[in-house]
């Protein structure tokens, strides 16, 4: 009797772990979500502006769910796109990427590239994220250049860093942007400074919010910051939240908007619309790209 209770726990453990994994590679990872938040950040006289912020598509060919459903967040009207990195998960993949912007590629529009933009995907021990000092493997080379390309001959602005002002929503937007850090190919040194006072919004991109940029940008002034890369934990534990961030930013903060600490700047975090392409879950932590509408503070 012993020995088939035993058994029978394993099995049911093992079908409950099958289950889970079934539900998280084939479901979950579909449920596309589109979050919403209220940001206080413009002048007491403004009106609302909305801007649409996107991250890690990690596209690869046929991903047409994927494409078909950011495509569709043009319904959403913004008056600025924002694109934080990882669009790019396969050599072939730019043109899978370019038919899901396509209809926003019609509004002003922003970005910055992640690693995933420049080199593929590698195979590697999802345990390996525990272990911050691990050594970082890069795939085979992307065409970043042949995206980048598209993106800017669209009109929108390419702040790998860069920094600029744009017109979006009837006002004067001032950014900045940094190359992904987590490989570090950024270099705010080159475009540190006071924001403008002259201006009515001050954004600041990253892909990977490491804090140094962080504080870097919201000691300049800068009042919402976008970050993506942290896919919000990817596998969150229910009450524990995000066992990752893959970054120095602490789990608390790996998805979702924040006061940043010490300053007088939000964050907003996207956990992302894709997954690394070799480990192709998610769980308690759909999918999601994020209308951010910016009212007087």
């Amino acid at each position: 009797m012993r020995k088939r209770t035993v058994f029978g726990i394993a099995a049911g453990t093992a079908a409950a772990g099958a289950a889970t994994l079934a539900y998280a590679s084939l479901i979950e990872r579909n449920m596309f979500t589109l979050r919403r938040y209220d940001v206080p950040v413009l002048a007491l006289d403004a009106e609302p502006m909305r801007i649409l912020h996107l991250s890690d598509m990690h596209m690869t060919p046929g991903q047409r769910r994927k494409q078909d459903w950011v495509a569709s967040l043009a319904a959403t009207d913004p008056d600025l796109v924002i694109v934080t990195g990882d669009n790019l998960a396969h050599p072939d993949a730019v043109p899978g990427a370019i038919r899901a912007l396509q209809p926003l590629l019609d509004y002003p529009g922003a970005f910055v590239f992640g690693s995933n933009d420049y080199r593929g995907p590698v195979w590697k021990n999802p345990f390996s994220y525990f272990f911050p000092d691990r050594e970082y493997r890069q795939g085979v080379e992307l065409p970043a250049e042949e995206l980048r390309e598209v993106l800017a001959g669209a009109g929108w602005v390419d702040l790998n860093n860069a920094r600029t002002t744009v017109k979006a929503g009837g006002r004067l937007v001032e950014l900045v942007g940094v190359d992904d850090p987590h490989v570090e190919r950024d270099d705010y040194a080159l475009v540190a400074g006071g924001a403008s006072a002259d201006v009515d919004l001050r954004l600041g991109l990253t892909h990977s919010p490491e804090p140094f940029i962080l504080d870097a940008m919201a000691a300049d002034g800068f009042d919402l910051l976008l970050a993506g890369h942290t896919h919000g934990g990817q596998v969150r534990v229910p009450f524990a939240g995000a066992l990752v961030t893959n970054c120095d930013l602490p789990r608390t903060m790996a998805r979702g908007l924040f006061r940043w600490p010490g300053s007088d700047a939000w964050l907003h975090v996207s956990a992302g619309i894709g997954t690394h392409p070799t480990a192709p879950v998610r769980f308690a932590c759909p999918p999601e790209a994020s209308v951010l509408t910016l009212v007087p503070r």
